[in-house]
């Protein structure tokens, strides 16, 4: 195995390849190419390994793995390398690897990436905007007990205990939550549209808590909103929803939106003890065994429902969640969403594109600095 940096990229095989050589085949050769936003996440990784394990065994691919930042880039890569030589040895010469330092709360970090892809490839197929990122200031512990003690199964699908900041900006002055799970991705693709004309695919993923009652659309940035995370994803759900055809019939692009469903995220660990993480864990088995489909508790289950949209498996015009039975047999679940709304939201989302190209019009990065 050989893992070398360059820059801004790693370039990782299982040969002994020199480090030019590597920079020539990630650059010219004729490979299909993965962007995975949030690499580092449980639902990244698994996002990755799925999607390798769905593309042919003759396929070049390189996996663009991004986060914020270095020693999570380098981590994820050994684990997702770790697993191919468990799992998938018919890929370990097929996989190719490179990176991205982004943070979408940093509009300059947006552009830098924007740079580099432009810079290295001719075409990207697949982009999955799964980075996520919300404000939270803990667990309402007696808000809990009362919820789990009222309908424990409610507790622990649509739990309204999490403490989320209210008010909170980043240094752009845009709405923290808003600008990282939003309008920073949206920017994204603004930037790097051209890299997936004609064939690319983009997975939005969503969340099951996006209900309409999370979003005013006198709060577009969620500044006053005590729910800015589920206010995004709503955001995201129509977004997707007013964008989708025009997307594919001026670009050739396909847009897919998902939902993971409920599993073990690392995001909210900090919040927990042993005690409490177990708890957790047997509730979801239970609202599992009663008959959720949501709780999938793996983020392996959980990454189905967004491969598949990138394989093709699933329809533009819904919302696709990964699901599972009892047993944990896990299968897709088609759901229609209230789109009232779209039409302000994206011109909104539009507006706010074209006051930042604006501002970034001369904006110099140095590139070469994580």
């Amino acid at each position: 195995m050989n893992l070398s940096e360059n820059n801004n990229s790693i370039h990782f095989s299982f040969g002994t390849p020199s480090l030019a050589t590597h920079l020539a085949m990630s650059l010219l050769k004729d490979s299909t190419v993965a962007v995975i936003t949030g690499t580092s996440s449980n639902l990244g990784f698994n996002i990755a390994v799925r999607l390798l394990e769905g593309l042919p065994d003759n396929k070049e691919i390189t996996l663009v793995v991004t986060s914020r930042t270095l020693p999570k880039v380098k981590e994820v890569i050994s684990d997702i390398k770790k697993y191919i030589v468990a799992k998938i040895p018919t890929k370990v010469n097929k996989v190719e690897f490179d990176y991205l330092l982004v943070d979408f709360t940093d509009m300059v970090s947006i552009l830098s990436a924007y740079y580099e892809l432009n810079k290295r490839y001719k075409h990207i197929d697949y982009l999955f905007i799964n980075a996520a990122q919300g404000v939270y200031g803990g667990i309402d512990w007696t808000g809990a007990v009362l919820e789990v003690l009222q309908s424990p199964i409610e507790a622990v699908t649509n739990p309204t205990y999490k403490l989320q900041k209210v008010g909170v900006e980043s240094g752009d002055k845009l709405g923290l939550v808003f600008q990282a799970n939003v309008f920073g991705p949206y920017y994204f693709i603004h930037r790097i549209k051209h890299l997936l004309e004609n064939g690319g695919k983009i997975v939005w993923v969503s969340s099951l808590m996006s209900s309409p009652k999370y979003l005013s659309f006198n709060d577009l940035q969620l500044l006053r909103s005590p729910a800015s995370y589920e206010g995004s994803k709503r955001l995201v759900d129509l977004m997707h929803f007013g964008t989708y055809n025009k997307l594919e019939r001026e670009h050739g692009i396909k847009q897919y939106l998902v939902h993971p469903g409920i599993f073990t995220s690392f995001s909210f660990f900090q919040y927990l003890n042993v005690f409490t993480y177990y708890g957790m864990l047997f509730l979801f088995y239970l609202a599992r065994f009663l008959g959720s489909p949501y709780h999938n508790i793996s983020g392996y289950i959980a990454a189905n429902a967004p491969v598949a949209a990138a394989l093709g498996q699933t329809k533009q015009n819904c919302k696709t969640a990964s699901a599972c039975t009892r047993s944990g047999k896990e299968y897709l679940l088609e759901e229609e969403i209230d789109s009232t709304g779209l039409d302000d939201v994206v011109l909104y989302l539009d507006t706010l594109t074209k006051e930042w190209d604006e501002k970034l019009k001369d904006q110099i990065v140095n590139t070469r600095q994580p």
